[in-house]
């Protein structure tokens, strides 16, 4: 019970504290979002005249490139603020008994929050542009689920090397980097070449973004045998983590 309350409670300390002090406060938890949302669609809609191959819609390749910004965003920041979660805590593990891997549930409900008010705007958006929904829109919670999942387990395995090797925090901000323009979220599969498509199924945030993309834009169902494997394989990683974590766990809490 402890821990459940003393995570909600830096959930809550993280998502207020970004805005402490300012005017506005908590309202920019919602202006940030809606700026975001307003920028991918004037952007590349208006500004850019960005157009979706096959679409003659103006707006699709805008709604295209924010439904794949917005789990990217969740998915590469929770992965990037776990791997130095336990440097970054090490005050508070050092004061109160806490399983150190509940620590990374924090980082994500906070990323779910911000998820869920930008995706509040573009349901808002896509309604306004009598946007057509269709039953795959109840899988969008197995997806962010999956997503998350995924993140919690990636994440658990470089906070707890990173303990000991300091230099894995700026690896994983480089493979970040890479790692985005490996995934296709501001341009499409399409145009890349035979032999990278045939490596893509391999990227597992291809495959998430791809689930988002096939939802929202396409009006399809969803890659559900990539889905399926993607699930296997991350709770996989994540017992291979969690083993990984018990085994460095004294080490690690010694370092700290």
């Amino acid at each position: 019970m402890l821990s459940l309350v003393l995570i909600w409670e830096l959930t809550k300390r993280d998502f207020l504290e970004r805005y402490t002090g300012s005017i506005l406060g908590f309202l920019w938890a919602f202006l940030w979002p809606l700026v975001n949302i307003s920028i991918y669609i004037i952007i590349f809609g208006k500004i850019m005249g960005g157009r979706l191959p096959g679409s003659s819609d103006l707006y699709a390749y805008s709604i295209y490139v924010t439904v794949g910004l917005l789990p990217w965003a969740a998915l590469s920041s929770t992965i990037a603020r776990s791997t130095s979660v336990f440097l970054d805590k090490k005050h508070l593990i050092s004061k109160i008994k806490i399983s150190l891997p509940s620590l990374l549930l924090y980082i994500s409900l906070s990323e779910t929050i911000t998820f869920l008010i930008s995706m509040l705007f573009l349901f808002a958006f896509l309604l306004w542009n009598d946007f057509t929904f269709n039953q795959n829109f109840f899988l969008l919670p197995f997806v962010y689920y999956l997503q998350q999942l995924f993140a919690f387990g990636f994440g658990l395995m470089t906070a707890t090397l990173t303990v000991f090797i300091r230099d894995i925090k700026e690896f994983v901000g480089v493979i970040l980097q890479f790692w985005f323009w490996f995934t296709p979220i501001v341009y499409v599969p399409e145009i890349l070449p035979d032999a990278v498509k045939k490596i893509m199924v391999f990227n597992p945030a291809y495959i998430i973004v791809d689930a988002y993309h096939r939802i929202f834009v396409f009006g399809g169902d969803p890659p559900y045998n990539l889905l399926i494997i993607l699930t296997i394989i991350t709770h996989l990683m994540i017992f291979v983590s969690y083993i990984l974590f018990r085994t460095l766990e004294k080490d690690v809490r010694d370092f700290l």
